[in-house]
C-alpha cells in the first residue's frame, strides 16, 4: 500500500504544506487527494509569497488589481482568498464523508497582528466571512494576545489552526484557551460540534537551536542528546493531548459532539542533512493527529516511508530526554518564546515582502 495511505489507516492526516495556482490549475492537488490521500492544506505567508513571486498564474489577476484603488494587503488577499476557496472545495468531499473531522484549508491572519487580540479577532472573523466555506481554518499564533484572540474567535464559532507553538507551555496555553472559547460558544447556544481546531508544533526549529546549545556545552553527555528534543517533546504534547481530551476535562463537551483540538506537526522538513528526511514523520505517526508536510518531505513519505504506529512508543525515552535537557540548564519554555520570536519575525517579512508585491 502506499505509504501515504497507510499513515491514514492509523489514523493520522496527511496534509500539504503549500498552496499555489499551479497545484490547482495543473491538477497536483487534486491528484495528491484523490491518489495519496492527502487529507488537508496549509498555508503561510511565506508559502504565498513563493507562490505569488514565481507563479504565472498569478500575473494577470495582479495587473488587474494594481489598477484599482485598494492597498496592498487587499489586493493580496483578493489572490490568495480564491485560491483557499478552490482548494477548500476540492477538499469538500472528504470534509462531508468524515463529518468534520477532516478536509481542511488554513489561511493565516496578518503577523502584524500578532500582539493584538481585539484586531486579530476582527481579523479571523472578516476572512472566514471572506472565504465562505466551512472547512476553512484561520490560523492565529500562540503569542499572548493570539491565545486571547484563539479563545475569542473559538467563543464565536470560528475553527482555528493554532500556529507558532515550540514548547509544552505553548500546548498546555492553547489547549484551554480552546476549552474556555468551546465553553463559552456552547453557553451562548452555539453548535460545539461545528467548531475545528488544530494546535500547530513546531518540530524541526527546536532542534536546530537546542543542537546549537548542546554543542556549546559539548559535553559527550550533552552531545548524545542532540537531534531527539523535538520528537520527545512531541511525544510528551500527545500526551498531555490524550490526557485532555480523553479526560474529565472534556468529557462534557465530548458529550455534546464537541471535537478535540488535534495536535498537528509543524515545520517538518528536516533541516540538518546529517539526520533523516523523515525523522519528523517516521516516529510521530499515531491516531488523532496531523502531519503537514512540505513537499520533499511528502515525496519521501511516498518513496521510502516506514509506516507503524509509532507515536505513543518511547514515552520514557522522551521524559528522560527532557530531564536531561532540563539537568543541563536547558531551559524548554524560554526556547520555546525564543524561537516563536524568532518565527514570526520570519512571517512579518514574508508578509511585508507579499505586500510589496502587491503594492
Amino acid at each position: 500500500m502506499n505509504p501515504l495511505l497507510r499513515v491514514r489507516a492509523e489514523g493520522q492526516q496527511v496534509w500539504l504544506d503549500n498552496l499555489s495556482r499551479t497545484l490547482l490549475n495543473e491538477g497536483h492537488l487534486a491528484r495528491l487527494i484523490a491518489a495519496d490521500g492527502i487529507a488537508g492544506v496549509t498555508t503561510n505567508p511565506a508559502i504565498f509569497h513563493k507562490a505569488i513571486a514565481g507563479g504565472r498564474y498569478y500575473e494577470e489577476d495582479l495587473a488587474r488589481l494594481k489598477g484599482e484603488a485598494i492597498d496592498a494587503e487587499t489586493r493580496y488577499e483578493r489572490l490568495v482568498i480564491p485560491d483557499v476557496q478552490r482548494a477548500c472545495d476540492l477538499l469538500r468531499p472528504l470534509f462531508d464523508e468524515s463529518g468534520g473531522n477532516a478536509g481542511y484549508v488554513s489561511l493565516e491572519v496578518s503577523p502584524a497582528l500578532a500582539h493584538d487580540a481585539a484586531r486579530t479577532v476582527a481579523a479571523g472573523m472578516r476572512l472566514k466571512h471572506a472565504v465562505g466555506r466551512d472547512n476553512v481554518l484561520i490560523k492565529v499564533p500562540a503569542t499572548p494576545a493570539g491565545i486571547e484572540a484563539i479563545e475569542q474567535l473559538t467563543a464565536h464559532g470560528v475553527s482555528v489552526n493554532v500556529t507558532l507553538m515550540f514548547s509544552l507551555a505553548h500546548v498546555d496555553a492553547v489547549a484551554e484557551a480552546y476549552l474556555r472559547g468551546l465553553a463559552a460558544w456552547q453557553q451562548a447556544g452555539g453548535e460545539v460540534g461545528r467548531v475545528m481546531s488544530v494546535a500547530s508544533l513546531f518540530l524541526s526549529r527546536v532542534d536546530t537551536l537546542l543542537d546549537r546549545q548542546l554543542g556549546e556545552i559539548g559535553s559527550d553527555a550533552a552531545l548524545a542528546l542532540r537531534g531527539k528534543s523535538a520528537v520527545a517533546m512531541a511525544k510528551l504534547a500527545y500526551l498531555r493531548y490524550r490526557e485532555r481530551f480523553h479526560g474529565a476535562a472534556f468529557a462534557k463537551l465530548r458529550s455534546a459532539g464537541a471535537r478535540p483540538q488535534l495536535m498537528l506537526w509543524a515545520s517538518t522538513g528536516t533541516k540538518n542533512p546529517a539526520y533523516s528526511d523523515l525523522m519528523y514523520v517516521e516516529p510521530l505517526i499515531g491516531p488523532e493527529t496531523v502531519n503537514t508536510l512540505p513537499d520533499a518531505t511528502l515525496a519521501a513519505l511516498g518513496d521510502h516511508g516506514t509506516v507503524a504506529r509509532t507515536l505513543d512508543r518511547d514515552v520514557d525515552a522522551a521524559r528522560v530526554q527532557f530531564a536531561a535537557l532540563e539537568g543541563l540548564g536547558i531551559d524548554m519554555t524560554a526556547a520555546g518564546k525564543r524561537l516563536q520570536d524568532e518565527g514570526l519575525r520570519q512571517f512579518e517579512e514574508a508578509f511585508a515582502g507579499l505586500l510589496e508585491l502587491t503594492a
